[in-house]
């Protein structure tokens, strides 16, 4: 199988807690997937909704391609493609847990766009800052380690 991450979402493991992740294809038109393909889009802000039994991406910004004369939007919502039971499941997830659906990255799987979508907890401040003083006492003790093996 072919793995090929093309764009990440950095921001969503820095103020979200990540409960369960979920692979899900994306409804593209045109020349969506050559855009996506040279790595012009952007997961930063994006988010993903549940209306009327299908779930919808919104935010995800894909640049328009380059070679392409048609004018697209770059912003409209993309419909996740999942089955039925996943939708209901998520839905569950969101609406009792009060969890939020963010997607984490976008790459090719057999030649096919995928979503990496997690069901996320939002993090409060001091999560953020206690997150940022572990890693860098990890990194910290990794040098410590590093310069006492010599």
């Amino acid at each position: 199988m072919e793995y090929n991450s093309v764009v990440t979402n950095r921001s969503a493991r820095r103020d979200f807690f990540i409960i369960e992740t979920l692979e899900a294809g994306i409804e593209l038109r045109g020349t969506e997937v050559k855009s996506i393909r040279s790595g012009k889009a952007s997961l930063a802000e994006s988010f993903a909704k549940v209306e009327n039994g299908e779930i919808f991406l919104y935010h995800m910004h894909v640049n328009p391609y380059e070679y392409d004369s048609k004018e697209q939007d770059a912003l409209r919502p993309k419909k996740l493609l999942l089955h039925k039971k996943q939708i209901e499941y998520l839905l569950a997830q969101v609406l009792q847990k009060r969890l939020a659906l963010i997607p984490l990255k976008t790459y090719f799987k057999n030649g096919f766009v995928k979503v990496e979508l997690g069901l996320a907890q939002g993090k409060k401040q001091y999560d953020k800052r206690e997150s940022i003083r572990k890693r860098e006492s990890d990194r910290a003790i990794a040098r410590a380690k590093k310069f006492t093996r010599n």
